[in-house]
C-alpha cells in the first residue's frame, strides 16, 4: 500500500511550534490556515464546542505578549494591525 502524502508538510508545522508561558502552543492563525478556514471561524467553532475541550485548552495573549510576538515572529506581521488578541492552542491540537 503507497505511502500518504501529507496535507501539510511536518517540518512546516513544526515551524510553527512556539513556546510562551512554558507551553508549546500553536497561534490560532496558523493552525486556521492549515486547515483552510478563516481564524474567526476556527475560534467560533472551539467556543460553540467548549464541552469538548478541557478548561484550560487554550488562552489568549496579553497585549504585551502579542507585540513581542508580532516582534519576534516576521509571519505574523499582520497581527500588529489586528484589533483582536491571539488565541493560542496546545501543540498537540494538531
Amino acid at each position: 500500500m503507497p505511502l500518504k502524502k501529507a496535507l501539510v508538510p511536518v517540518g512546516r508545522i513544526e515551524q510553527r511550534i512556539l513556546l510562551i508561558r512554558g507551553e508549546k502552543v500553536i497561534i490560532d492563525a496558523d493552525l486556521a490556515q492549515f486547515y483552510g478556514a478563516p481564524t474567526k471561524r476556527l475560534n467560533e467553532q472551539v467556543k460553540r464546542n467548549k464541552a469538548r475541550f478541557p478548561n484550560d485548552f487554550m488562552f489568549q495573549l496579553s497585549a504585551q505578549e502579542k507585540s513581542e510576538l508580532v516582534a519576534n515572529c516576521d509571519h505574523l506581521a499582520n497581527l500588529k494591525y489586528s484589533k483582536t488578541l491571539p488565541t493560542l492552542l496546545p501543540s498537540m491540537a494538531l
